[in-house]
């Protein structure tokens, strides 16, 4: 960006593309309508561009203008909220962050967001509160969590949602268990075995998607056993109650293994979640900072992607 564009001149661009006319734009900036439309020329020359077309009664922006007023309005709203969190912060005044998170996120994706926020947000206190997805949900839009890290699917059009991780589901099984000495498991392999699930009444939307799934494979598994938690999950598959399909990313029992599942590419996904209309100061900066932390990794190749099974979003480590 040029270094004639100063953070002033893109709130002066930002302003006149609200009015739609120098001379409003002017009152509100308390500047003289003469003097913003000589730094408005000016840097239009300077760019060699012009940004807005005055012929008619409101002015317009140019389509070069419609490109650098969006990034104007960007700038501008960026630099408020991270002064008003400056602020907060100087003056003691930010609030505890009440973050839940379902038990089915990956450890690595909650202890990062935990370094995220103190980094963004020093001595700054989370208060913590554990559950299953469908109590969190609840508790998000009753506003007594400000945000939360869950499995997806999460829907409604009262959520904002951003997937942050994903990961391959994989077959988990005891180490003993005949299908360990192969290195991936046909979906039908598993077919008449895989009775172990997390409890679907915890998050419903979830379990009916991985049933779609398996569905599509062949497969329509009698779910005999539901579980609350990973560790729940783990104790089952131990006992000899059946195979589970985890994240790839969970911490295992020294008993229990996983093999890919061939030829799918099935995901676990994770997603940063808050109320369309919470207003704690922190999450316009955090979601912020997540969007730029989960860009997709570049591919090498479609047999880079077949290889590995999935789209790798980067986590946040």
């Amino acid at each position: 960006m040029s270094d004639l564009l100063e953070f002033r001149l893109l709130k002066y661009i930002a302003m006149i593309a609200e009015t739609g006319n120098f001379t409003r734009a002017a009152e509100k900036l308390y500047l003289a309508q003469p003097s913003l439309s000589e730094q408005i020329r000016n840097l239009e020359e300077g760019l060699g561009i012009e940004l807005f077309d005055r012929s008619g009664k409101r002015v317009e922006l140019t389509p070069a203008g419609l490109v650098l007023v969006s990034y104007a309005k960007g700038a501008v709203r960026e630099r408020n909220e991270i002064v008003k969190a400056a602020r907060a912060i100087h003056q003691g005044e930010v609030p505890p962050l009440r973050l839940g998170f379902s038990s089915f996120v990956p450890i690595v994706v909650l202890e990062g967001f935990q370094r995220l926020y103190e980094s963004v947000f020093p001595a700054c206190p989370v208060h913590l509160a554990g559950g299953n997805a469908a109590q969190i949900v609840e508790r998000l839009r009753n506003k007594t969590l400000d945000c939360a890290l869950l499995p997806m699917p999460v829907e409604g059009d009262d959520l904002a949602v951003l997937q942050i991780g994903s990961t391959p589901l994989v077959v988990c099984m005891r180490t003993d268990d005949p299908l360990a000495q192969l290195t991936e498991i046909r979906p039908v392999e598993m077919a008449d075995r895989l009775t172990v699930f997390r409890d679907p009444e915890s998050h419903p939307i979830a379990h009916r998607r991985l049933l779609e799934m398996l569905a599509e494979c062949g497969v329509r598994p009698q779910v005999a056993c539901a579980a609350a938690t990973p560790a729940e999950l783990q104790w089952m598959v131990q006992k000899g109650f059946g195979l589970a399909l985890i994240s790839g990313q969970t911490k295992l029992e020294a008993s229990l293994t996983t093999r890919a599942v061939a030829g799918v590419t099935w995901t676990a996904d994770t997603a940063f979640v808050h109320n369309s209309a919470a207003d704690h100061l922190a999450l316009p900066l955090l979601a912020r900072h997540l969007r730029k932390r989960s860009n997709p990794k570049p591919r090498r190749s479609e047999q880079r992607k077949k290889e590995q099974g999935a789209v790798q979003l980067e986590l946040l480590t």
